[in-house]
């Protein structure tokens, strides 16, 4: 009698196949169910854990990207109403992205080490007080540092369920769950600015943040209680490592943040980004040696995992440098408010709601590879489109196609880029490569701001809109050819395979018949 398995799978190991295989009639946990020597498939239906698991990390993931987005349009009322300055509106953005960027792989080892269900929880409460303090902060230094508590709480968040979510379902249906995944994660992308912008100018700033205190209130209990406890690391944490990729992560980010506005040949910048790359040098050194690295290097020379971590990179350092000069160029360059600049990236951003399910879809007959190049590839033709018809006074009619163009190729090469990288390692990396991939995605988006602004700054200024426009069309040629990257690593991703961890149908019935005859 074939048992169905209802709760979140848990994840599948070539140990877990092998006492399948052994005993006839017992499902593996993504419901294929082995009897008489034949792999049947139990349906595509979502189980109810599987629901729960795709629901929570969902909304979980939306939650903490809709504040990457949220705060860009809210910017000059807050200036107003706490009298901050330049510097302290940059640091308010800055400090969320510095925090989650540099303590993502150390929120994945954590969660490796003492349950990722338990940590993620604790990520959920720590990012929802939070959110509480930067909404009753009195002023900008204690929103900065409400700020920097919430990307802590943020890097807890984001690998966590990332790794919950790809750990709940077979690789074959992995696919699928990603598209959800990353179509309400660009949900959050599409309408961050548009919610910042309509709460900051018809409510108050503060409720962009409160507006996280009852959803996180919600999901902590859920995930307690709905989401399965996956099997913990036995091996002991790496303390020193983590010391290591934090420093080298803080130094590098930090240069990136603040190169804008100090110019590259700072000593700060210099030395900061000269510690960061030593320690990143160290890092490597010890994961090499270390008896239980953090971050096992040997990942890397799988091909695929390493073509989509750079593919990754790439893709959102263009979607950031977009989605910082674009907010920009239509409220400085052709005076649109807050609000109204929210509303009129909508086409392009919200093709990631639309196109990314079906993209996770077409994974499965196109491969990771020509969903990249070929998205990417329109992706820089868009921003080329944008950067050559850019002027003062430029209609918006002419950029609603660009801008659905450039979504539209975006929103096709997010997906892939996910998938190929949790679908390359074997179901005990996951964690880890979460961690590592969500990591590497936040550094390119700090990359690709960085790299635009330093385009932009050598064109143009914020002197008047015909100057800004002067150094917007540079940037959008400087995030083209990011992109044209991002399509040339794609090409170095081999053709589909069967993922990592699952034996093909014909070794399943292999494994069963030589079981029977023994």
């Amino acid at each position: 009698m074939s048992v169905l398995v209802t709760s979140v799978p848990t994840p599948v190991t070539a140990e877990s196949h092998r006492r399948a295989s052994a005993r006839p009639g017992v499902c593996i946990p993504d419901g294929r169910s082995l009897q008489g020597g034949n792999v049947r498939t139990e349906g595509k239906r979502l189980t109810p854990g599987q629901g729960w698991v795709l629901a929570v990390t969902s909304v979980a993931s939306f939650m903490v990207s809709l504040d990457t987005q949220v705060v860009a349009t809210a910017l000059p009322v807050i200036r107003v109403q706490l009298h901050a300055s330049l510097a302290a509106l940059e640091w308010t953005v800055n400090a969320y992205t510095l925090t989650f960027a540099v303590l993502l792989l150390p929120g994945a080892a954590l969660g490796e080490r003492l349950g990722q269900r338990r940590m993620l929880a604790v990520g959920m409460g720590l990012f929802t007080a939070a959110s509480a303090a930067c909404a009753l902060a009195p002023n900008a230094g204690a929103l900065i540092a409400a700020r920097a508590v919430q990307g802590a709480g943020g890097a807890l968040v984001l690998p966590l369920a990332f790794a919950l979510l790809s750990a709940g379902f077979h690789p074959q249906r992995r696919a699928w769950a990603i598209g959800i995944f990353t179509s309400v994660t660009g949900l959050a992308v599409a309408t961050g600015p548009v919610v910042g912008g309509a709460v900051a100018q018809g409510i108050a700033w503060p409720w962009i943040f409160w507006l996280n205190v009852p959803i996180g209130v919600i999901l902590v209990p859920l995930v307690l209680t709905r989401l399965s406890a996956t099997t913990r690391a036995h091996a002991r944490l790496d303390p020193l490592g983590l010391v290591l990729a934090t420093g080298a992560a803080l130094g590098i980010v930090w240069a990136l943040i603040r190169a804008t506005s100090l110019g590259w040949s700072s000593p700060e910048i210099v030395v900061t980004l000269t510690a960061g790359a030593a320690l990143t040098g160290v890092f490597i050194a010890w994961e090499l040696r270390a008896a239980h690295p953090m971050m096992p290097l040997r990942l890397f020379r799988i091909r695929a995992y390493s073509a989509g971590n750079a593919a990754c990179l790439c893709v959102f350092a263009v979607l950031f440098g977009l989605v910082f000069f674009m907010a920009q160029f239509l409220q400085t360059g052709l005076g649109y408010g807050p609000f109204g600049t929210g509303l009129r990236l909508l086409p392009g951003w919200g093709t990631l709601v639309v196109i990314a399910p079906f993209a996770g879809t077409l994974i499965r007959r196109f491969g990771e590879r020509l969903l990249i190049t070929g998205g990417l590839t329109a992706f820089a033709g868009a921003l080329i489109w944008i950067a050559l018809i850019a002027r003062p006074g430029l209609p918006y009619a002419d950029m609603v196609v660009p801008l659905i163009l450039a979504g539209s190729g975006i929103s096709v090469a997010i997906p892939p880029t996910q998938s190929v990288v949790m679908t390359a390692v074997s179901p005990a990396d996951i964690g880890k490569a979460s961690g590592t991939f969500n990591m590497l995605r936040q550094l390119g988006g700090v990359f690709g701001v960085a790299i635009c602004a330093a385009i932009f700054a050598a064109y143009g200024s914020y002197a008047s809109p015909a100057t800004f426009t002067d150094g917007f069309g540079p940037a959008m040629g400087a995030c083209a050819c990011l992109a044209l990257a991002g399509a040339i690593v794609g090409l170095a991703i081999p053709p589909r395979r069967q993922p990592v961890g699952v034996p093909s149908e014909s070794s399943a019935t292999r494994t069963l018949d030589t079981t029977s005859a023994q």
